[in-house]
């Protein structure tokens, strides 16, 4: 068993509702709306929009969402899936076998605000307008810069002073200091007033258009016209007794549950810690090749969900593991973390909604279209340009997403919410806390803290040119004695300090009595509030 330390923060426990967010200042507005009659939808909302701007090097207007939904009363389960397709100008002959990684090209169709437009207009109760309120507010008076929020723009210096806009808004502050962008509260004013509508098909629409222009991206107004979010039915699969559910394709959410299907066929707490760690890495290298081959947009091409998660396929890769020795497995096609957002709720009727948002890298292109304070996303980038891959390029597609939003059900009920950002580090870690947390039976606040590893592949990563150092980075405190086990069945190690990981998790777990339990990790900015 893993040891049980005490946790750097406490539980938050409450009966009425409860949510975990990337930045303070987005779990109280998701809080206020509860407080005030909200659902979960409604906190959500509130908690998206106040993300966007409070922690703007990682979502906002400008960038692509999933969020998943669970309403306790119909007993339904939906995504919205708000990730933009590529724009119609974007072909691969236009890139010239080369992405790049920021700036005006990297642009794709932001998706997130369709997403949560339409998913308020299906289970909404609070007037939709009320909900953007915290983030004008935020935008308009400001909110003080973070040590995280310092680092983010100290090592992405260059990307943003290549714009003009993002240069003054988001560079030259020091811990504390006041960031204010009073032309992204004008624009969300005027969502507020007239809803998604506006920033794709309407005045909003054509003033993003002409910003995105004069920068020289590809993304025009018939793009954002032709964008509409789509609602889908999640995936799941069962892992000892329970029901995890995920976000389907072009979501890589079936990632997650395969991982768990090849470990469900080993006594993960009987393993010594640096056993389990091991299994787990090695699991994640055989759902990454799967991955490579058959992630990707569903409507472009079919994601063989049920294959990949079968018993057949799942035990032949249980099989094909060495618990004494780690295997060399590079992904088989062509080929960092990603700086992405999540947040979860639950309210006091039991609804839920697990929330992820993104504008891929820190501070996304670092192109901030004119006068509107969108900053936009470099999704770009996540694109294969090998004809053969099933991520490849084409306009109209949506990309192959590492975001992805999972929710854990027992006989049928709501047992738990969680998820983290972290590009192709989100399912590993999901995986490692889903773990702790079912076969470990630790509370989620000790599971968030555990030591933590994640696995780079040769040709594993998100972003063009999709690269992979092969190494497990670790943090120091799993010990010397895991460490060099570790090292001793082949892992090549990477140590950072503790806490010092990647990701960022939060999670909310329902308990048999009613009581709401969430936590936070203390990696970031997140913090969790419960009442």
């Amino acid at each position: 068993m893993y040891p049980k330390p005490r946790s750097h923060r406490p539980l938050i426990m409450g009966r009425n509702g409860a949510v975990g967010a990337n930045h303070p200042l987005a779990a109280q507005a998701g809080l206020d709306i509860l407080r005030n009659g909200g659902n979960a939808v409604d906190a959500s909302v509130a908690i998206a929009f106040a993300l966007g701007v409070c922690e703007p090097m990682m979502s906002g207007l400008g960038g692509d969402g999933f969020y998943h939904l669970f309403m306790t009363k119909s007993g339904r389960a939906e995504v919205f899936n708000g990730s933009g397709p590529a724009p119609q100008a974007a072909t691969p002959e236009r890139y010239r076998g080369a992405i790049p990684l920021t700036g005006p090209l990297s642009i794709s169709v932001p998706g997130s605000l369709g997403a949560v437009f339409a998913m308020h207009a299906a289970h909404g109760r609070l007037p939709w307008a009320d909900l953007v309120m915290p983030a004008i507010a935020l935008a308009r008076h400001g909110f003080a810069a973070t040590h995280t929020f310092c680092h983010f723009a100290a090592e992405n210096e260059a990307c943003l002073a290549a714009d003009e806009r993002s240069r003054r808004t988001f560079l030259g502050h020091e811990l504390a200091g006041i960031i204010r962008q009073p032309d992204l509260a004008r624009t969300h004013e005027e969502i507020a007033a007239e809803g998604a509508e506006s920033f794709y098909r309407g005045r909003l629409a054509a003033r993003l258009a002409r910003g995105l222009a004069d920068a020289g991206a590809l993304l025009v107004e018939s793009d954002l016209a032709a964008f509409n979010a789509e609602m889908q039915a999640p995936i799941s699969t069962m892992y000892r007794g329970f029901e995890v559910r995920q976000t389907p394709p072009n979501s890589t959410g079936f990632v997650l549950l395969q991982m768990l299907k090849i470990v469900e066929h080993f006594d993960l707490a009987a393993l010594s810690p640096a056993e389990r760690v091991h299994l787990l890495v090695e699991a994640k290298k055989r759902a990454f090749r799967d991955r490579e081959t058959h992630g990707g947009d569903p409507r472009f091409g079919a994601v063989p969900v049920e294959l990949l998660l079968s018993e057949k396929r799942t035990s032949a890769h249980a099989a094909a593991i060495d618990l004494n020795r780690a295997a060399d497995l590079p992904v088989e096609m062509e080929a960092a973390e990603r700086d992405t957002t999540y947040f979860c709720v639950t309210d006091a009727q039991g609804n839920a909604v697990s929330g992820i948002q993104s504008l891929n890298s820190a501070f996304g292109s670092g192109v901030t279209a004119g006068d509107t304070g969108v900053l936009m996303n470099n999704r770009m980038a996540y694109w294969h340009l090998k004809p053969s891959h099933s991520n490849h390029l084409a306009p109209g597609k949506r990309v192959r997403h590492t975001m992805n939003a999972p929710m854990i059900f027992k006989d049928g009920k709501l047992w738990g919410v969680l998820g983290t950002p972290g590009g192709d580090n989100q399912v590993q870690v999901n995986l490692q806390v889903l773990v702790a947390m079912l076969d470990l039976d630790l509370d989620p606040q000790t599971a968030i803290e555990l030591p933590r590893w994640t696995s780079s592949q040769s040709g594993q990563s998100a972003n063009f040119p999709h690269e992979g150092d092969g190494a497990l980075t670790v943090e120091s405190d799993f010990g010397e004695e895991v460490l060099g086990a570790l090292e001793s069945k082949g892992h090549r190690l990477q140590r950072v300090g503790p806490l010092e990981g990647p990701c960022a998790m939060q999670a909310v777990r329902l308990m048999p009595n009613g009581v709401r339990v969430a936590a936070s990790d203390t990696r970031r900015d997140g913090w969790a509030l419960a009442y």
